[in-house]
């Protein structure tokens, strides 16, 4: 897991929230994909690859479907990756936005 300044963005790679949480693999990505994955990037986050960024995505909502909190799940991501708190958020929120809408209550 790293962190890297590129062009005065802060970069992360979310690699490490995918060993502790679990990956289930996708196939290919689609609209809500693609609109995910630009989300991510538009905030500086970056990633190994589509795949795993999207599969995180899906775990963040297989956690809240089992009961999890948002702040547990924000929390899990802060402790497995290298994200800060404002980032870690971010991706929880953009994660039910796209993968989980019916969480946004």
């Amino acid at each position: 897991m790293r962190s890297t300044r590129m062009g005065g963005r802060r970069v992360v790679v979310v690699v490490a929230l995918l060993g502790p949480l679990g990956v289930a693999s996708t196939a290919h990505a689609d609209a809500t994909d693609d609109a995910f994955l630009k989300a991510l990037r538009d905030k500086g986050i970056s990633y190994v690859s589509p795949d795993s960024a999207i599969s995180a995505g899906h775990k963040v909502c297989q956690l809240l479907d089992t009961g999890q909190t948002y702040t547990d799940v924000a929390e899990e991501v802060l402790k497995s990756s290298t994200l800060d708190a404002y980032h870690a958020g971010y991706f929880v929120g953009v994660s039910m936005a796209a993968y989980c809408p019916h969480e946004l209550r």
